[in-house]
């Protein structure tokens, strides 16, 4: 749900820019600064929100990987319990420590492919949110950029008309106080 709010403040962001006066003979356009500043704003907020969403499943895969260890430790122990067992009964010595390995093995097996199967998952959902992220932090520079440069154009239009040259808009991220 976080994904979608972070996106759709860039797109009210680039719907702000878009609907911006365009300032003839160049490809600059003269937008609402209060509403640019609030979106990004709010941006600010909600980014930090999906770096927590990245650390609930990296917690996920933790829990799934320390509840396929304990499974796997588990059936483990149940198998040495078989094969404790069965090696007591002289006739079926054999048959014991057969299935007893088997067992085992079969329990390595299953619980390596859970684990596996728990680190593909967590890989892949943070990649894809890593990938989220830099598309969001590219746009959100991205826009920052064309907000700065409009603010800069009505800062010279400014000057251009009252004769005197305001003070410099600031060179960083502007922050709405």
């Amino acid at each position: 749900m976080i994904t979608i709010d972070i996106l759709y403040l860039v797109d009210r962001l680039e719907a702000a820019v878009n609907k911006g006066t365009a300032v003839p003979f160049s490809n600059k356009r003269m937008i609402d600064e209060d509403e640019c500043l609030d979106i990004i704003d709010q941006l600010r907020i909600a980014v930090p929100e999906e770096i927590k969403q990245s650390r609930r499943v990296t917690q996920e895969k933790d829990r799934i990987l320390a509840q396929a260890k304990e499974e796997a430790d588990r059936i483990v122990q149940m198998a040495k319990e078989e094969s404790t067992r069965m090696a007591d009964m002289s006739e079926v010595v054999k048959t014991a420590q057969a299935r007893s390995q088997a067992i085992m093995a079969q329990a390595d097996l299953d619980a390596k492919n859970t684990r596996a199967g728990a680190d593909d998952y967590a890989n892949q959902v943070l990649t894809e949110l890593q990938q989220r992220l830099d598309e969001l932090t590219a746009r959100v520079a991205t826009l920052q950029g064309t907000v700065h440069n409009g603010l800069r154009m009505l800062s010279d239009k400014r000057g251009a008309v009252g004769g005197s040259t305001p003070p410099a808009p600031p060179a960083g991220p502007v922050a709405n106080s």
